[in-house]
């Protein structure tokens, strides 16, 4: 049996307590040592070397440490090979810093978690009530409350008095939650409608009350949140996958192709020493080394963009994987919706009317048929009792002190006219009856225009109850049954439609002092209010059901409320269902997920609904972006793809837990986000293309210089370090510039990408393949021109080598002004609309002079100055790379 389902006398009498006394200072010290203190435990954290220890457990980068390994060892001995040794190992290093500084970024929810917990608690012990650290309540402790206090372990209630508690964090409720001491539930009740407990780092908004403290630590709710978060792996995202295929295949390439490469050269009777270069060689040629790097500063400039779009990413490839997303799972209170409560329908009896504005911003109307109404005898009672029957203060239009449900109707009240300021010099109260949940209602008696007004608001059925009159039209009259089912089908019919409904009765006294006022009032009418959805959010669900990406809100909230907040959203579609965590309470797990997917509502979700969610579209191929902004939010914030916290409204745990941050709050922020993932991850393939076709160039160079050694002299045409400034040098600021490109008009028309599309699918391969080729044929004709000018006497092996690593240099640059379209050919657009792409050559153009001309450098990566013909040859070759990629354009419908 829950605690929930037991009296305070069962408890107190298991817990072996009396409320008045407490627990002694001896049996503290028991329970302490049988239930731990009152914190929440982290798992174990990795060490900066554990960290810098798990980069290098990746296939290429173990390629890389073999291929280094070995021309070190061959640069000692053999005094060749040293310099390029060097170089890769310098290249894997700087990787795995890049890799550590990531990872440390990782979550820090748990600490987070810490932080919401209260720091003092007040406790009778040994029969008196002492503050004492929050670590140190145990199970057992009686504990009291009141108004401000942060709930600092689960607790059950022993007595309460008007006691209201804030658990939006931990349920999603967006309103204060009456307490109850008194009850006690038969039956298993989901968390946000235990009205006789309180949980930890919940707040307590109104009233005061004592209770026991039944769970402790990672017992309590929050606890078992915090168990979620340290379970929950976050797994690699859509790009990470994809580049750890891509590794893998090219490093398979790149053994097959070494051994090849080595067997011929043993058939061939060359030397070991050779062929090992050679083998090196491949094994460079074979592996983009600056593709990792590219990717990690486009996506880290993409980060910038879109903290203009009101978006913070927390890690780099998050950017990417957002504009991959394919069903957004929304928390409704604080996202979907504004978290202020606003009055949307005011009924006087005759009438109904309805109120303009959102939120706790004063202007607005209260309008009947569209226009302004003028204030009639019921309006303007309803709208004293909402203005003066009242204990909070509007401090801002986004800020309100005190119940959120009393700051909408005093925003009615200034919406009606009334002026906010000096009330209690304007309309003294003489008397006051505060809320509590018997009564279900509040009064207030205050001289209005020389009267003693009793002024009540409450809960309809209950209010109506006191009253033996009406107000019609500004006629009282006594009540009647027609009036009763009047106002009773009117409250039902606004409660239907998710609002929450106040009624309003008065009355004149001449004893105001007196406590029994509560009964033969006037009734006057009703409000209906309602926590109003973001203006924003119909459009950017709109956008999102255009762009193909599914919206589903999850929440905490009532089903009734849910379901009338979605279909003002648009989000319920047409043949779609609407579910609530009692509904699936006793599913199996096949039935569970067959009405996941097509459920576009689910209310009274719990922490664990959430994760099983996520999990579920996870399975069925979806990529989940997952929002909130509360703790309970935060597990399944970890476990979607792209977890998405709100700036504002988030709790600090939810920030951590989260991939992104709102910093507007804004729900359409996250459909530029998506736009921005969009265009980023076409940028990146766009150079993924460009420098993996490269890479196949040159494996092809080198296998087919050793495949025909006899046409080509037997030598290699380019050496190691030739390939790693190609590969580093001249294909990086290229491929950066073209990470700088604009989306294309109609990105977000296209619906999302199949989640198991790779970068290097079938098209993708053959553009690589076709432009591998096309480099090829560039290379080998250049570096053949430049031995037949040696075999003439006009060069040497040098300057042949020369020649063949200015063709490819230039065959790249030029190639770049063709990779900045998969689709149009260069002459469809300007080719020179992307200045990074212009500046990207000149710089690269810049740099290979420097290498060809200056003697120090020259010498130091083995080639010679090139005469002005073999310059023009060299660089004239490099526009066959081009146009084998231009060709590509050419069948572009055929190799989809």
């Amino acid at each position: 049996m829950n605690d929930y389902q037991k009296t305070s006398e069962q408890i107190l009498e298991e817990q072996s307590v009396d409320k008045k006394i407490g627990l002694s200072n001896e049996e503290v010290l028991k329970r302490q040592e049988r239930y731990g203190l009152n914190e929440l435990r982290e798992k174990k954290k990795k060490t900066l070397f554990q960290m810098f220890l798990s980069q290098f457990n990746d296939f290429l980068v173990i390629i890389l440490l073999i291929a280094a390994g070995i021309s070190i060892v061959l640069g000692i001995i053999e005094g060749e090979g040293l310099v390029d040794g060097l170089i890769i190992l310098a290249i894997v290093i700087l990787n795995s810093v890049l890799g550590v500084v990531q990872e440390q970024r990782a979550s820090n929810a748990l600490a987070a978690l810490k932080k919401m917990s209260s720091p003092l608690a007040k406790v009778i012990r040994n029969g008196k009530a002492v503050e004492i650290k929050s670590t140190e309540l145990t199970v057992g402790d009686i504990v009291l409350l009141e108004t401000g206090d942060y709930v600092a372990a689960d607790i059950r209630l022993l007595e309460s008095t008007n006691l209201r508690s804030d658990e939006s964090a931990l349920t999603g409720e967006s309103t204060p939650v009456e307490k109850d001491a008194s009850i006690t539930f038969k039956d298993e009740t989901v968390l946000a409608e235990r009205e006789n407990c309180v949980y930890m780092s919940t707040l307590i908004t109104y009233g005061k009350g004592k209770g026991i403290v039944t769970s402790v630590g990672m017992e309590t709710e929050i606890g078992k949140i915090a168990t979620m978060l340290d379970e929950v792996e976050e797994g690699k995202t859509p790009l990470q996958k994809t580049i750890d295929q891509f590794a893998k295949m090219l490093g398979i390439i790149c053994i097959v192709v070494s051994l090849v490469v080595f067997g011929l050269g043993l058939l061939q009777g060359k030397e070991l020493f050779e062929i090992f270069l050679t083998a090196i060689a491949l094994a460079v040629a074979a592996i983009p080394e600056g593709l990792t790097a590219v990717i990690t500063v486009v996506l880290a400039l993409g980060m910038q963009r879109m903290v203009k779009r009101h978006a913070i990413i927390k890690n780099l490839s998050t950017v990417e994987t957002l504009g991959q997303a394919t069903v957004i799972c929304s928390d409704k209170t604080g996202t979907l919706t504004q978290n202020e409560m606003t009055v949307r329908k005011v009924y006087d009896l005759t009438n109904e009317y309805d109120v303009t504005g959102n939120g706790y911003a004063l202007n607005g109307e209260i309008q009947l048929k569209g226009k302004k109404s003028e204030l009639n005898p019921n309006l303007t009672k309803i709208l004293e009792v909402c203005l003066l029957c009242n204990d909070a203060k509007i401090e801002s239009a986004d800020k309100v002190l005190g119940d959120p449900t009393e700051g909408a109707l005093l925003v009615l009240a200034a919406k009606g006219g009334y002026s906010l300021e000096n009330l209690d010099e304007t309309y003294p109260e003489l008397n006051e009856y505060t809320f509590d949940s018997t009564r279900k209602m509040m009064t207030s008696i205050n001289k209005v225009n020389n009267e003693n007004l009793v002024l009540t608001k409450g809960a309809c059925d209950q209010l109506i109850k006191q009253c033996n009159r009406v107000l019609v039209n500004g006629e009282v009259k006594e009540i009647t049954k027609k009036h009763i089912k009047n106002i009773l089908d009117k409250n039902e019919e606004y409660s239907k439609n998710a609002y929450r409904v106040l009624g309003y009765a008065y009355s004149v006294t001449d004893t105001p002092e007196s406590d029994d006022l509560e009964k033969d009032l006037i009734f006057v009418g009703l409000t209906a209010m309602i926590d109003p959805p973001r203006l924003e959010a119909k459009e950017a669900i709109a956008k999102c059901h255009h762009a193909g990406i599914r919206v589903m809100m999850i929440t905490g909230d009532h089903l009734t409320t849910a379901k009338a907040i979605a279909t003002e959203l648009n989000i319920l579609k047409p043949g779609h269902i609407a579910l609530s965590g009692e509904d699936t309470k006793n599913m199996t797990d096949e039935e569970f997920e067959e009405a996941i997917l097509t459920c576009d509502v689910f209310a009274r979700s719990t922490p664990a609904d959430k994760i099983r969610i996520v999990e579920i579209l996870q399975k069925n191929g979806e990529v989940v972006a997952m929002t909130g902004d509360g703790v309970n939010d935060s597990p399944a914030l970890k476990q979607a793809e792209i977890g998405v916290a709100m700036g504002i409204t988030g709790t600090e745990v939810s920030k951590e837990a989260s991939n992104m941050i709102l910093t507007d709050d804004n729900f359409a922020s996250i459909v530029s986000a998506v736009e921005e993932g969009r265009i980023i991850y076409s940028n990146i393939r766009k150079f993924t293309i460009y420098l993996v076709s490269c890479n196949i160039g040159e494996i092809l160079v080198i296998l087919i210089a050793m495949i025909f050694s006899n046409f080509f002299g037997g030598y290699i045409p380019l050496l190691a370090i030739h390939l790693l400034w190609i590969n580093l040098m001249t294909d990086s600021f290229p491929a950066f510039a073209l990470g700088m490109e604009k989306g294309e008009p109609n990105i977000m028309d296209q619906k999302p990408r199949d989640t198991k599309e790779k970068i290097l699918n079938r098209p993708t391969l053959i553009k690589v393949i076709v432009q591998g080729l096309g480099l090829m044929i560039a290379a080998l004709i250049s570096f053949k021109v430049g031995l037949i000018m040696a075999e003439n006497g006009n060069a040497d092996l040098v300057q042949a080598r020369t020649m063949i690593f200015v063709t490819v240099v230039f065959g790249e640059l030029f190639r770049t002004y063709s990779a900045r379209s998969e689709t149009k050919f260069i002459f469809q657009s300007n080719p020179f609309a992307n200045k990074a792409v212009n500046y990207a050559v000149f710089l690269s153009v810049a740099l290979i002079a420097m290498l060809v001309y200056v003697p120090a450098l020259a010498n130091i990566f083995s080639i010679e100055a090139l005469t002005l013909e073999e310059a023009i040859v060299a660089i004239s070759l490099g526009f066959i790379p081009m146009l084998f990629g231009e060709l590509t354009k050419v069948f572009k419908d055929k190799i989809k």
